[in-house]
């Protein structure tokens, strides 16, 4: 449990909510794999696909990668991560990448640079040194030249991904978000703040929605399969474990892990 009690130690505080995109689609695709937060652990994100993709070999049909989310900070290779997220989906599957809390920390930290930054605390310092940026460049430069090298290192492609990634994406069956939704708000009311922020905790039930919401954000050292709610954030720099859900449309929930 140290990890867990680790990273809960290390909650921000909330960014202003910018309302993103939210996807909808009208129909549920025929297989659906939602994989945690992968923090910067390339490794473990490209063999995790692997065993996706063996596993999508048996279902006929449309076929989604949802990514929950939290791709930089902490491992050791978040710039590669975005990269691998920004090329071609694997072949016969559609991708998509939702935002997470540590996203939304880097656009801010990249919009105002500071020494002082509570992202450079929480993995911050990791995702710049995966760009081949130190953060001494923060006391060493002037903030004019701070704002050069960091638009300099950081390609013009990232910051659009990071800016640009959906908040939420829902089906007919399902509710895809990085964080969860807040109990006691109507789904329509929920705030990007609380989908990238909230922590549910042990009593979290969305059995009103009348759907199964897939969230990560919360780090468990298993994964949490409930009736109305699962969590696939099983602390993947930490444990070395990335987890993926598997929901087929009439079936029960499979999970893969490396």
């Amino acid at each position: 449990m140290k990890f867990l009690q680790r990273l809960l130690a290390g909650s921000a505080p909330r960014e202003p909510a910018s309302e993103r995109p939210r996807l909808r689609a009208a129909s549920d695709p025929a297989v659906v794999y939602a994989v945690g937060d992968v923090h910067g652990c390339l490794g473990l994100l490209e063999r995790l696909q692997r065993l996706v993709l063996a596993d999508a070999a048996a279902f006929p049909g449309e076929k989604w990668l949802v990514m929950l989310g939290d791709y930089v900070d902490r491992g050791p290779r978040s710039a590669a991560v975005i990269e691998h997220l920004l090329a071609p989906p694997p072949a016969g599957f559609q991708r998509f990448a939702l935002a997470g809390n540590h996203e939304a920390m880097m656009l801010d930290f990249l919009a105002a640079p500071s020494a002082n930054h509570h992202w450079l605390a929480l993995g911050g310092l990791e995702t710049l040194a995966s760009y081949g940026l130190d953060s001494s460049i923060l006391q060493t430069h002037s903030p004019k030249s701070v704002h050069a090298m960091l638009d300099s290192y950081i390609p013009p492609a990232h910051r659009a991904f990071l800016a640009s990634a959906p908040s939420l994406i829902e089906t007919p069956s399902c509710i895809f978000v990085h964080a969860g939704l807040r109990p006691g708000i109507a789904f329509e009311q929920q705030r990007d703040d609380d989908l990238l922020w909230f922590r549910p905790d042990a009593a979290t039930d969305y059995a009103s929605l009348g759907r199964i919401v897939v969230h990560g954000h919360t780090p468990l050292e298993r994964p949490l399969v409930l009736a109305s709610r699962i969590n696939v954030d099983t602390g993947a720099f930490a444990t070395g474990r990335l987890t993926a859900v598997r929901l087929v449309p009439g079936r029960d929930p499979v999970l893969l892990s490396t």
